[in-house]
């Protein structure tokens, strides 16, 4: 993704600036912004082009120049989806936006199709007992439960190796000898795999005590290893890095419904009926990208989940920023759940779709 801010212009820029900013920045367009970063337009050479030959002035607004209704895309779409908006309107760039139309990045179609390689390292749960799942995973680990063809760890695996990483830290405890031979170093897949055995249970984040404390000094992105999602790493990343925060937690919305009539009560009298309502939720998406200092939070060999681990870093005043998905998202915890999504990729659906 490009660096928006190379070619940004402000509401009062003049024509002649859009010009030298199209002819520097050398991505044939420019992004209007305002104070806040909110886009408010795109300018192209065409948009140049129709300005000269209607004899607008060179200190002209670019107000009166810029598309102010540009295709856009969404911080959370996914690759695919970038793709199908920029093919279908033969587009070679598109701004991304978030939720509040605020510019954060700006996607092309060299990039897009350029193969891309992160050295962050990925890590991935995967020690589970799987007791929720019994007796499914009684003789096999829950990450070599298959979805179709192939095991959920394998499935992640190959969704993050198409997103250009390639660099895997596997946390394993039950069976881990299962795990370890069916993925050995990873060279099979044209990867690295380390893995970060514990001799004991420690909760969904106390591994992180155990990584290597040579690491690259870059965002790790971690995640369980039972979640099955379309979400876009690279924009999750990206979203990270522009946040200023330790860590980015992906949050999904949920939804309750009250299976019954409820009433709203004052002074002992009834003032309201709602019949069935449905509560809506944020939910931890199981999904993490945090900051190397994270490391030194956690001892080797403590036990801690990661929601008190985050909680711990607000406490002391940290940001710990939420990347809300609306992407596929599976949490395959369950044994209903877990036939549901087997049906779906024993039936073709795929996370490529």
């Amino acid at each position: 993704m490009k660096d928006w801010k190379e070619v940004a212009l402000e509401i009062s820029d003049s024509l002649e600036k859009a010009i030298s900013v199209l002819h520097h920045g050398g991505l044939r367009v420019a992004l209007v912004i305002d104070k806040k970063n909110t886009l408010l337009g795109t300018i192209t050479d065409g948009d140049i082009r129709r300005a000269l030959l209607e004899h607008q002035g060179m200190d002209s607004s670019v107000r009166g120049i810029m598309n102010n209704t540009p295709t856009v895309a969404l911080s959370t779409d996914s690759m695919e989806i970038i793709m199908l908006k920029m093919k279908s309107r033969d587009l070679l760039h598109i701004p991304i936006i978030d939720e509040n139309n605020q510019l954060i990045g700006l996607e092309t179609l060299q990039h897009l199709t350029y193969d891309k390689r992160y050295d962050n390292p990925i890590f991935l749960m995967a020690g589970g007992f799987g007791t929720r799942l019994y007796p499914l995973t009684e003789d096999i680990p829950k990450p070599l439960l298959k979805v179709g063809t192939k095991p959920i760890l394998e499935t992640i695996i190959d969704r993050f190796i198409k997103a250009g990483f390639y660099n895997f830290y596997i946390s394993t405890y039950y069976k881990a000898d299962m795990i370890c031979q069916y993925f050995g170093d990873g060279s099979a897949w044209g990867i690295n795999i380390t893995y970060v055995k514990e001799d004991k249970p420690l909760g969904t984040a106390g591994s992180i005590g155990l990584l290597p404390k040579d690491l690259p000094n870059l965002p790790i992105l971690m995640m369980n290893g039972d979640v099955l999602t379309k979400v876009n790493f690279e924009h999750l990343l990206n979203f990270h890095l522009k946040q200023n925060g330790i860590a980015t937690m992906c949050i999904r919305e949920y939804d309750v419904q009250i299976p019954f009539g409820v009433v709203s009560i004052k002074d002992q009298k009834a003032q309201n009926f709602l019949e069935k309502p449905v509560k809506k939720f944020f939910v931890n998406a199981g999904i993490y990208v945090f900051n190397q200092e994270m490391l030194g939070k956690v001892k080797s060999g403590d036990y801690i989940d990661m929601p008190d681990l985050l909680k711990q870093q607000i406490d002391e005043g940290r940001n710990v920023n939420v990347f809300p998905i609306h992407e596929y998202w599976k949490d395959v915890g369950h044994i209903k759940e877990y036939q549901n999504v087997n049906d779906s990729f024993s039936n073709g659906f795929s996370l490529d779709d």
